[in-house]
């Protein structure tokens, strides 16, 4: 799974999914997108109305808190991206959160450490973790969003 941007090479199992909050990258299965560099507020709003609505789906969710910087994060992406690409999580809507730049978000979400990833399914948050790199434990912890 690629967490910088659409612009990036890698190949990204969940792209058409991927949303960032606030200037959190947003696309949706419509392949809508609302790139950082867009207007921020316009950014952010279309960012929060996707969470929203995924939310008011039902739909099962991964919010990452990813750092460019990050050992732990980078060790994640590839795992991510493998797990993603398994049909069982094909209505997973992925939300990458900036640690560096969205600290209003990471307040919102209660998060104080990059490479934390918590997944929802609509409303209710099912589970948490924080610099978890091993695959098993990173495929349970999606599958409580898609269960």
């Amino acid at each position: 799974m690629a967490l910088a941007n659409s612009a990036s090479a890698t190949i990204n199992p969940f792209q058409p999914r991927i949303i960032t909050l606030g200037s959190m990258l947003c696309s949706s299965d419509s392949a809508t997108e609302v790139r950082p560099k867009a207007a921020s507020a316009t950014a952010a709003s279309g960012a929060a109305a996707a969470f929203a609505a995924a939310q008011a789906a039902g739909k099962p969710i991964l919010v990452a808190v990813h750092a460019d910087w990050c050992p732990t994060c980078a060790k994640q992406k590839p795992i991510l991206s493998k797990l993603g690409a398994d049909p069982a999580m094909k209505e997973l809507m992925v939300f990458v959160v900036d640690f560096d730049t969205q600290k209003e978000i990471t307040q919102r979400f209660g998060v104080r450490m990059q490479s934390t990833l918590i997944v929802f399914r609509g409303t209710a948050e099912r589970d948490r973790s924080v610099g978890v790199t091993d695959e098993a434990a990173l495929k349970a912890l999606l599958g409580k969003a898609v269960a």
